[in-house]
């Protein structure tokens, strides 16, 4: 009997796929491991002991994570953009930003209401003060008699120049609030809540300029204004009665000329005050920002300038038609009715100060989340304001987009700074 040709011989004869055989592994390139054999796990080299990286193992470890995605990133999934406050970090829709203003002021009502309130009634108390100087009977008595006339027409010089400062004053506080309440708004962004001292602490650097910017504006206003009336007149008088529909046409245009840059110019307190830059910059990067942008600010203002309307007429309207009924019935030469004139009508005043600054407040808020939608849309705003978000925790007196006020001492005296924007060279806390 021959003997079986595959039960001896050479045993590197025998042929590969031999019950439990495996094969020679292959040569490998130089500096490249075998691959590994099925069944077995996958070395991790960061498993390592001390925690150091092996190169020489083939499977690498977790991918790093872009900067500001905590977590692992799920494998063909979609992780949402971060909310480290009260808005995504990402192009805004109408209802985030009714939102995110009304959370910004929710969680810091003494810089958001508080300032508010604080300007209004300078105002409000100038308006008093003036009115009660011009016709001192108005604040006693709803009758008008022979002298209370004759006085306001002795005193129209006065009276001019009084209109004329509360207008500027009013124009001044409006922009002046803006350009104020943008802080906290932007703080609230990075979950950062600020209080009514600190608030006036963080940009009072820039309080001189947001004043500046409302002169500007005003005196601005009123030479247009005179000069588009007298135009205006000189056109109408010279057609005679042909100009009454040129009149109206051309009122029609003042009023949309006013509306158009108004938008445009709506965003400069708040550049004014967070990059920060002057006056005519400021300006100037209101109507850049609002590029292709303009029928998207328009509706998003005039919208909220309609809901504040409505919410403070239907809540202050009644109370102060009570109030003024009140006056009107309790008054008359006895001095204690005198009195009790004048403190319902404080009473009316101060209501519709309360109402008015609230309002205000609102719309602040949202024209300052308007600025921020539109740096995220137009220069990746986004990405500063997570950058830094990490200087947040060491900085606590951070102002989101420029110089930190007091920077805390792990920052080397300044924020990192942003992007340039439109192509520029980057400067210290620019913040884009």
């Amino acid at each position: 009997m021959g003997q079986d040709n595959h039960s001896g011989g050479d045993p590197q004869e025998q042929q590969w796929g031999s019950p439990g055989q495996q094969p020679p592994p292959a040569p490998q390139p130089w500096g490249q491991q075998p691959p590994q054999q099925w069944g077995q796990q996958p070395q991790n080299p960061w498993n390592q002991p001390g925690g150091q990286w092996n190169p020489g193992v083939s499977q690498p470890g977790p991918p790093p994570q872009p900067w500001g995605f905590p977590g692992q990133l799920p494998q063909g999934g979609w992780t949402p953009p971060p909310k480290p406050g009260i808005i995504p970090l990402r192009p805004l829709g109408l209802g985030e930003l009714l939102d995110g203003a009304f959370q910004a002021c929710r969680k810091n009502p003494a810089a958001t209401f508080g300032t508010a309130l604080l300007i209004q009634a300078v105002i409000s108390l100038l308006t008093f003060l003036f009115v009660g100087s011009l016709v001192p009977s108005a604040l006693f008595s709803s009758e008008f008699d022979e002298s209370d006339f004759e006085s306001v027409e002795s005193n129209a010089g006065w009276s001019l120049t009084g209109l004329s400062l509360l207008g500027v004053i009013s124009v001044v506080g409006v922009l002046l609030l803006q350009g104020v309440l943008v802080v906290p708004i932007a703080r609230s962004i990075l979950n950062l809540k600020t209080g009514f001292a600190q608030t006036w602490k963080l940009c009072r650097s820039r309080l001189l300029a947001l004043a500046g910017m409302g002169l500007l504006l005003t005196v601005t206003f009123v030479v247009g204004l005179i000069l588009f009336g007298v135009l205006l007149g000189l056109l109408v008088s010279a057609l005679g009665s042909a100009g009454i529909p040129v009149l109206i046409i051309g009122i029609l245009g003042l009023i949309a000329a006013f509306v158009w840059v108004g938008v445009k110019l709506s965003l400069a307190p708040a550049a004014l005050v967070l990059e920060p830059a002057g006056i005519f910059r400021s300006l100037r990067r209101s109507w850049q920002l609002t590029n292709r942008n303009f029928w998207r600010c328009f509706g998003i203002l005039a919208l909220t300038a309609i809901l504040v309307s409505i919410i403070s007429s239907v809540i202050s309207v009644p109370i102060v038609l009570i109030t003024s009924l009140v006056t009107a019935v309790g008054s008359g030469p006895d001095p204690a009715d005198a009195g009790a004139a004048v403190a319902l009508f404080g009473l009316n005043v101060a209501i519709t100060t309360f109402f008015t600054a609230i309002g205000y407040a609102f719309q602040a808020a949202v024209t300052s989340l308007l600025y921020v939608d539109l740096r995220i849309r137009r220069e990746g705003f986004d990405l500063t304001l997570m950058k830094e978000q990490e200087t947040a925790a060491v900085n606590p007196d951070l102002v989101p987009g420029r110089r930190s006020a007091q920077p805390g001492p792990d920052l080397g005296g300044a924020t990192p700074p942003g992007p340039a924007p439109y192509g520029g060279p980057p400067g210290p806390g620019y913040g884009g």
